[in-house]
């Protein structure tokens, strides 16, 4: 697959993380899709960049209270 081509996945989301990415996505002047994309490639980018993930916490539950 070249850098042109973009794979399908299907993703579930909390209803709260969906409208927290929306309405981040907005800020941003994104769509909910390319808001996503974004933060995945940030965070491959920064785990290339010093082999650690952006938090050690990654894996823990998310709380979202908004």
């Amino acid at each position: 697959m070249n850098d042109k081509e973009k794979k399908l996945v299907p993703l579930r989301l909390s209803a709260k993380l969906y409208d927290a990415i929306a309405s981040w996505a907005e800020d941003d002047f994104r769509s909910v899709n390319g808001q996503i994309e974004y933060l995945l490639t940030e965070c491959v980018r920064q785990r290339k960049k010093n082999g650690k993930y952006v938090s050690d916490e990654l894996d823990a539950p998310l709380e979202l209270k908004l």
